[in-house]
């Protein structure tokens, strides 16, 4: 009985550290001299990456995944949101960028991403409730409900308020979009993309705090007594706050994107950004949670896997990737299992 007992702990805390060390990396194409995406599938292999988001339901990329053990998130554009608003047109989506593809190792299909109803995008804010309800209807319909979690990529920019991180809470003219998709996240058991970016929160302000690299504690919240020692824990557990205003105290956070760029602006230099990304990699690879969410692994994708040269906006948003497009390390060999 005590070998069986001793035997049964060492395969939960396996998982527990196979999940724990699971860091996946995204993978976006608006760049020119990317490598063919069954070369970028091969690199992954070969750095130990074993998961990947993608943005849009891309053949090439999907074909090169089958039979791979790399678990993928898949996107859905904003500009499909509106047309999988009529279940059937949900129903073919799943049939075409899913079932078709049994080999390929879904793990959550992201319904929109950082729609807002405060930005150019706000147009779609509507739709992307319903297209979340049916895709998962879609999902649960060809019988991979429990393989596959369906929601929808956010970000810090619908946070009202976000220190201390305790009283994280979400814009007053936010609330009307968010809650709802929140309480159904907590109605199905499913989590929240939330795109987290300390570079985009003032890091200049106190950059050892942003890097990971402050000796001690930062920010303590005086609401809990809780002490932050790096920004990125801080916006995660104002993220976890907001939500729990709403109805969703129990809803986890899958952190769908998190980087540092290498270039265009003044902390946006390589020693910074590889700084980010390896003391990213071994906070989220531990066990120790955030301050707020003691013990509970915080599982992460790396934006992005190359600069993206065609990207629109600041300088900064094409200076986010790990690789070169010769597929050399940005940052030396960094430890992604």
């Amino acid at each position: 009985m005590a070998s069986k007992l001793l035997l049964l702990g060492l395969l939960i805390n396996l998982l527990i550290v196979k999940d724990a060390q699971a860091v996946g990396v995204c993978y976006g194409r608006n760049g020119d001299g990317l490598p063919s995406e069954r070369d970028v599938v091969s690199l992954y292999q070969r750095n130990g990456i074993t998961r990947m988001r993608i943005y849009d339901p891309h053949q090439p990329t999907l074909e090169a995944l089958r039979g791979t053990n790399i678990e993928l998130m898949i996107g859905v554009p904003n500009d499909a949101l509106q047309s999988l608003n009529d279940q059937n047109n949900a129903n073919t989506w799943v049939r075409d960028n899913i079932q078709r593809y049994s080999n390929v190792r879904f793990r959550y299909i992201a319904v929109g991403n950082e729609v807002d109803p405060n930005n150019g995008n706000s147009r779609y804010v509507q739709y992307v409730l319903p297209a979340m309800r049916n895709i998962h209807t879609a999902v649960r319909n060809a019988g991979l409900g429990n393989q596959i979690k369906v929601s929808t990529a956010t970000y810090t920019g619908l946070l009202g308020k976000s220190f201390p991180p305790s009283d994280g809470a979400f814009n007053d003219n936010v609330r009307g979009f968010i809650q709802p998709i929140i309480q159904f996240l907590a109605q199905n058991n499913l989590p929240m993309l939330a795109n987290i970016y300390p570079y985009f929160s003032d890091p200049g302000s106190n950059l050892p705090y942003a890097l990971f690299t402050a000796p001690g504690t930062v920010v303590r919240d005086n609401n809990n007594g809780l002490q932050y020692s790096n920004l990125f824990d801080a916006i995660l557990d104002a993220h976890y706050a907001a939500q729990a205003r709403l109805g969703g105290p129990n809803v986890e956070i899958v952190v769908s994107e998190s980087g540092w760029p290498s270039s265009g602006g003044p902390v946006a230099t390589v020693q910074n950004a590889g700084t980010y990304y390896r003391n990213l990699i071994a906070h989220v690879r531990g066990t120790n949670g955030t301050p707020l969410k003691r013990g509970r692994s915080i599982e992460t994708y790396l934006f992005a896997m190359f600069d993206e040269n065609r990207k629109p906006g600041n300088e900064v948003e094409r200076h986010f990737g790990l690789f070169t497009p010769g597929q050399q390390p940005k940052y030396g060999q960094l430890s992604f299992n």
